[in-house]
């Protein structure tokens, strides 16, 4: 069963995970609405129906496996995974760099959908495609659950819903300027 974007925003509202206010992104940049991605992955029924879209979307990509950083990303990676019944590896973040470590092995062809939570700039999600294409790996696709920013990802991500928020650099950040206080969330602030 396919959710449209107006049901999964409603799923996301109902959990707690749509916010509205003065946040601090973990891209620096500053937004008036936040995904607390948390309060939707604290619920694996529902964040099981939102990434059924991206096991749909790239069913016929035919991945050998599927990846996603820690943490958010490797849940949804896992979620998606289990519709496609593949198996899942994550890289981790060691001195600046994606690695994979605990056994898990990107081999030379291997055919890989890399699975984010949210993607806003796409840095996590292109340090994850680096780290496969460093082993000689092939990116058959990048799949998120939620995009709230443009990025020059390649390949472009497809996700299950996209929200063109706008975000602001803190010196041209109208929240800012109206003293509205700001709320820092996210794993890089």
């Amino acid at each position: 069963m396919h959710l449209s974007q107006d049901q999964v925003i409603n799923l996301l509202r109902s959990c707690g995970a749509f916010l509205e206010g003065h946040f601090l992104l973990s891209s620096g940049r500053h937004s008036h609405i936040y995904v607390e991605k948390f309060r939707l992955l604290e619920h694996p029924d529902l964040t099981s129906k939102i990434a059924r879209g991206i096991a749909e979307h790239f069913s016929s990509a035919n991945p050998d496996l599927i990846v996603g950083p820690l943490t958010g990303g490797v849940l949804v990676a896992h979620e998606v995974a289990k519709v496609l019944a593949k198996p899942i590896a994550f890289p981790e973040r060691i001195e600046d760099v994606m690695q994979w470590r605990r056994g898990f092995e990107i081999k030379k062809g291997m055919r890989v959908l890399v699975c984010e939570d949210v993607i806003t700039t796409g840095k996590s999600a292109g340090e994850v495609v680096e780290a496969v294409e460093r082993e000689g790996g092939i990116v058959c696709g990048i799949g998120c659950l939620i995009q709230r920013g443009r990025t020059d990802l390649k390949p472009a991500p497809f996700a299950v819903v996209k929200l063109d928020l706008e975000s602001f650099l803190p010196i041209d950040c109208p929240l800012c300027r109206q003293e509205i206080p700001l709320t820092k969330r996210g794993s890089r602030v």
